[in-house]
């Protein structure tokens, strides 16, 4: 099968690999669609994924085109949105029920093949089946979504909170349409950049502007503060606009060096809370609900859709800042 291979830091290709054969607890998903992400320009850099070479793509989802010999959950045809997350369900974490900082932690198209791929092998538990009214090709939507839901989780969100996004791309994005969804009584976003400020417009957010200096907000600040970029200068800003009381949520993916400058005077005095949000955390399932719902509107989300031959140049584009969510098709 044709698959995009991560081969060392900085080198991908798309080349033929064998066609993978399912565990007894697994299935084969043949990929209709599959998102990138800044994670996969981590991986290019040599972080994040332990060992290279391996294939990318852990937002995808597909139909069922192969069963393992236990699987009875599933049927050969069944479409299918699949959460990236492997976790051993023995560590410390696992046992407490925070499995998303599992001492293991593994991820399809991190530490094992994923989805930029013909083909794919996923745990049947972590295959979610689609209603027919979900077109598959957008479903891969569904796992930036669920992190997206986990951040919320984490944030525990208070009714008429003003919220200050940074970043307009694709997670800017649905923090909005969740911001929206979760009473804020505003959303603000702060990019850089003109088009997707327009896009973030277009979706009803209170305020725009390339720096938060352009944005009316009085009573010091907003009650919570979200980077959504892993840009070092933006988090510096962010961390410096959270009000009395308020709540600033690391997001965005950083490089492993970003490094950012806290008050701890003003932490303690103003009762601030800096917090993080990583990956997925039982949130799949809600977000394909969610998703199935309209929460998104894909033909905004969805800037590209490019075929797999193209993933190299599709991540150069993602890297550049251009569109918003670019899938590959295989």
């Amino acid at each position: 099968m044709k698959a995009a291979v991560i081969e060392a830091p900085g080198k991908v290709t798309v080349t033929t690999v064998p066609d993978p054969t399912p565990g007894p607890r697994e299935v084969v998903v043949d990929v209709a669609a599959c998102g990138l992400c800044g994670t996969d320009l981590h991986i290019l850099q040599g972080e994040f994924a332990p060992t290279l070479p391996v294939v990318p793509g852990h937002e995808f989802a597909g139909e069922v085109v192969g069963l393992g010999s236990e699987v009875t959950e599933l049927a050969l045809g069944d479409r299918v949105a699949v959460d990236p997350s492997l976790y051993c369900h023995e560590c410390r974490y696992c046992r407490v029920g925070r499995n998303n900082l599992c001492d293991r932690w593994q991820a399809i198209g991190v530490t094992v093949a994923g989805g930029a791929a013909e083909y794919a092998v996923a745990p049947v538990a972590n295959c979610v089946r689609l209603p027919d009214h979900v077109d598959v090709q957008d479903a891969a939507l569904i796992e930036p979504l669920s992190c997206a839901v986990r951040g919320y989780d984490v944030l525990n969100s208070r009714l008429g909170s003003h919220v200050l996004i940074y970043g307009s791309g694709t997670m800017g994005l649905m923090m909005l349409e969740l911001a929206k969804r979760t009473g804020a009584a505003s959303v603000d976003v702060v990019d850089v950049n003109p088009e997707r400020l327009a896009t973030a417009e277009k979706l009803g957010c209170s305020q725009v502007g390339r720096s938060a200096d352009e944005l009316r907000r009085s009573g010091g600040g907003w009650d919570v503060v979200v980077d959504a970029t892993g840009n070092a200068a933006a988090i510096q800003d962010g961390l410096e606009r959270v009000a009395k009381a308020g709540t600033f949520l690391q997001f965005g993916v950083s490089d492993y060096a970003t490094k950012a400058t806290i008050s701890p005077y003003r932490i303690y005095n103003q009762e601030i809370t800096i917090t993080g949000s990583m990956a997925v955390l039982h949130s799949y399932e809600r977000a394909a609900e969610l998703f199935a719902t309209g929460v998104l509107d894909p033909q905004v989300f969805i800037s590209h859709r490019l075929p797999l031959t193209e993933y190299p140049q599709a991540l150069d584009q993602f890297a550049a800042g251009q569109g918003r969510k670019i899938v590959v098709l295989p």
